[in-house]
């Protein structure tokens, strides 16, 4: 493989926090609070994906901007759209300063997102382009058999040579430089895989880091395995156009969808 030298920028001196979200009303003032004590943060903005409940009405606050989606158009575009706002408000409030990193949280991390200083410090320091929070066990019982995350690690070392512990983790703060390299960001639930792959592709330094995080762990009802289903395809998709089959097969056998365009 061969890896694009990464472009020099100055590290950032503060951090806006994007928190894509959908019908999270219970949990939401609870993470944005939280975000929004870390230390470095300056700007919190969640982003409404469409929700059926009141999810917008809890996320705002004096330290919070909301915006909202009328639909949901899904957790990529969420995240690009808060990156749009900061753009937006440092328009406004920075002048003659560098551009916030950005720390794409989850909305359901509660009290727990305030732990998220080790995510920050690596990005702020200079030694890390982009960071990927490790989450340790979740108290709550759940999830699934582990076909999406095999899928996307399995496609993330195939594109790249890197093997990722927690592939999947959304969890992430970033350069400005870094965000931009990665846009369009992937579809939907492929955006995690997208992100790493484009990124690592171009010569940015990634680095996992532990974090104690907990999260509501997806069920195994059947609305579970339907959201599951559509990661799956999501993170299929976002290998299959960065040219990583999502599976591999045996020497000697054609791939009939090969070198097709869509």
């Amino acid at each position: 493989m061969t890896t694009a030298e990464r472009p020099t920028a100055t590290p950032p001196d503060s951090v806006a926090v994007i928190i894509p979200a959908k019908d999270e009303q219970d949990r939401i003032a609870t993470t944005a609070r939280a975000a929004a004590a870390l230390p470095g943060v300056d700007l919190v903005v969640v982003v409404d994906d469409g929700s059926t409940d009141r999810t917008a009405a809890m996320a705002g606050g004096a330290d919070v901007v909301v915006v909202r989606h009328s639909r949901n158009r899904g957790k990529a575009a969420a995240m690009e759209t808060g990156a749009a706002v900061v753009v937006a408000v440092e328009s406004r409030e920075r002048e003659g300063t560098g551009p916030r990193a950005l720390l794409f949280l989850d909305a359901d991390l509660g009290a727990t997102a305030a732990k998220a200083a080790p995510l920050i410090d690596p990005v702020l320091d200079g030694n890390a382009d982009m960071t990927i929070a490790t989450l340790p066990l979740q108290r709550s019982a759940g999830g699934g058999h582990g076909f999406v995350v095999r899928l996307a690690r399995d496609g993330i070392e195939r594109a790249t040579g890197w093997v990722a512990a927690q592939p999947l983790s959304g969890q992430r703060c970033l350069t400005r430089p870094a965000f931009a390299a990665a846009l369009p960001l992937a579809h939907g639930f492929g955006v995690e895989v997208g992100l790493t792959v484009d990124l690592l592709r171009q010569g940015y330094r990634i680095r996992e880091v532990e974090v104690p995080f907990h999260h509501r762990v997806t069920g195994t009802d059947w609305q579970s395995q339907v959201h599951r289903g559509r990661q799956w395809l999501h993170v299929a998709w976002a290998l299959a156009t960065r040219g990583v089959p999502p599976v591999r097969l045996p020497e000697g056998r054609s791939n009939p969808g090969r070198g097709r365009q869509h």
